[in-house]
Formats: structure tokens, sequence, C-alpha cells
């Protein structure tokens, strides 16, 4: 695939490979569905209760993980369209070469925090893994949610250094 242009008002425009920005907008699909699938178990939820008294059983619970995944599940997405929030008050008027390296700067430190993140989360699904880990009521493993974070804050990782390259180039030119 084509390397597609990306552009946000509060960043530099960059181009990232089309595989990258697919796999972002995959993972933010899967995210856009988690949340939907949380909002209609929420609202389910607060019906039963308030008709027959009695909620969804750990309706709490599945709502903490399924936060947790659509959050995870964003970050690629947000960092390759440069919809992170950035404060652009006294850069507004700076020239292209100017807010490539600052933006290339600002990738490079998420790419280590990224890379920080991914690195510990790893160590923290296999020890609720190895420990069995459970929510209290419905008794899921915690560790199942990993099996969609860990790839989204990998895909994270590469776009930030995709993002961090492509600011570099911006940089150069």
């Amino acid at each position: 695939m084509a390397d597609t242009e990306i552009f946000s008002e509060a960043a530099s425009p960059i181009s990232l490979p089309g595989w990258l920005l697919a796999a972002c907008k995959g993972f933010a699909a899967i995210g856009g569905v988690t949340l939907l699938a949380m909002m209609l178990m929420t609202v389910a939820s607060v019906v039963l209760r308030g008709i027959i008294g009695k909620p969804i059983p750990g309706d709490f619970e599945l709502v903490e993980l399924g936060s947790a995944i659509t959050i995870f599940c964003f970050l690629p997405w947000c960092q390759a369209t440069g919809g992170n929030v950035v404060v652009d008050f006294f850069t507004q008027k700076a020239r292209p070469r100017a807010m490539h390296l600052m933006d290339a700067f600002g990738s490079l430190l998420y790419l280590l925090i990224a890379g920080l993140l991914l690195w510990r989360l790893i160590h923290g699904a296999l020890e609720m893994r190895q420990y069995g880990e459970q929510t209290m009521v419905l008794a899921v493993q915690v560790w199942w949610s990993f099996i969609i974070i860990l790839p989204a804050m990998a895909l994270l990782t590469v776009t930030c250094a995709a993002s961090f390259l492509a600011h570099l180039k911006g940089v150069r030119a």
C-alpha cells in the first residue's frame, strides 16, 4: 500500500504507510465496538434495575475491562492522525521545519513511554495469568483483556516510531 498523508490542525502533516493506518483503524474499530457494547450493556443494566430491581451481574466489572480495551485500542489511531492533545499557543506561527522538529521530539518521547508501558504490561499480564487473577463477581480472568491490549500497545509503539521517522523527514525537507 502507498503511504497516506495524515494531517491534523495541531500537528504537521506526515506520511505513514497504508498498512499501518489500516491496522490503526482496525484497532479503533475494535475499540468502538467494545464501547458500543459497554453502552448497550449499561443501558440494559439500568433498565433491568428499574423494572425488576436487579441489574446485570458484574456490569461494573465488564465496564472496567471494556474501558481498558477501548482506551488502548484508540491510542494508535489517535497518534497516527495527530489527535493527541497539543498546546500550540507558542508555536502557532512556527515554520513547518520547527513544527516537525517539535513533533519529532514529542513522538520520540511518546515512543519511549509506549515502549516502557508495553514492557510493563507484558510483565503484568504474565503475572495476572500466573496467579489467576479474576474479577470478583463474574470470575473473569483479568489477563484475557490483555489479549487485545498488548497488540494495541505494540501497534502504538510502532506508530510512534513511524511518526517520529516521518517528522524527521519533514525536518530534513
